[in-house]
């Protein structure tokens, strides 16, 4: 086969294969370790849902692999290049965001002017890449030049993770975004997760404590248990192993 004019083309990643890889990764506070050894791939294109109960370092997985706290030892792998002890804004650059639980939106500032905070480590972001959050989220769009601080719970949500989007991510970790919303919310943005997988081929790694409703939309689900991995299976798997959701899911 002759190659095309102008060089090769490049070739869009295969669904499920290996984006982020988290190998052997501990992480402690103080005596306390809330990461032991764990280890678990996440698919391009997909959802991976990381579950389990409060305590079983959900959280503290999500900020060791984005480098807000350092591990003890391990190694952390985006598209198989090591980011192990690479900075935040290194991070951006190669593809990742990281949505933390809390909805930290800056209250002073207007929606607007959050949403430029998401394009700070990846240079000029356009008036079309901040067209496509509106459109994806129509109640911020409504909202722009408002102060965050009088936006609603879900709006805040939808702010958040919108300024996440413009950081244009591969990788886009998200950290309990049902955490306090009504169950309406949560579908809005959970479809709205799925949406953006199955369509732009964006990767998620979700925390999440409503294991049933993460669940529901995931590919693959892994189960932590006081640091460790328990189990990781494809989601349906882990819906339908009755013993297993029981014993550390809580349905």
């Amino acid at each position: 086969m002759t190659e095309p004019a102008g060089g090769s083309t490049a070739v869009a990643p295969r669904r499920g294969s290996t984006l982020l890889e988290v190998s052997e990764l501990t992480a402690a506070y103080g005596p306390v370790r809330a990461l032991d050894g764990v280890s678990l791939r996440a698919g391009t294109g997909e959802i991976t849902a990381v579950l389990g109960a409060n305590g079983a370092g959900k959280t503290t997985l999500l900020r060791t692999i984005s480098g807000l706290v350092r591990s003890s030892s391990g190694r952390v792998t985006l598209d198989g290049e090591d980011i192990t002890a690479a900075p935040v804004e290194v991070m951006v650059r190669k593809g990742m965001a990281h949505v933390p639980e809390g909805r930290g939106v800056i209250a002073e500032l207007t929606v607007e002017e959050n949403l430029r905070v998401g394009a700070l480590f990846r240079g000029k972001v356009g008036r079309a890449e901040f067209d496509r959050v509106y459109d994806l989220f129509p109640r911020i769009a409504e909202r722009r030049d408002n102060p965050a601080h009088t936006l609603s719970g879900g709006e805040r949500q939808m702010l958040v993770i919108g300024r996440a989007l413009l950081a244009q991510p591969r990788m886009l970790l998200l950290d309990e975004p049902s955490l306090g919303l009504a169950p309406r919310i949560v579908a809005q943005i959970f479809a709205l997760l799925r949406e953006l997988v199955d369509r732009d081929g964006l990767s998620v790694l979700l925390v999440e404590q409503n294991a049933r409703s993460a669940l529901s939309v995931a590919d693959v689900g892994i189960v932590l248990n006081l640091g460790r991995v328990v189990a990781t299976d494809s989601a349906a798997a882990l819906l339908a192993d009755e013993q297993l959701r029981h014993a550390y899911l809580g349905f």
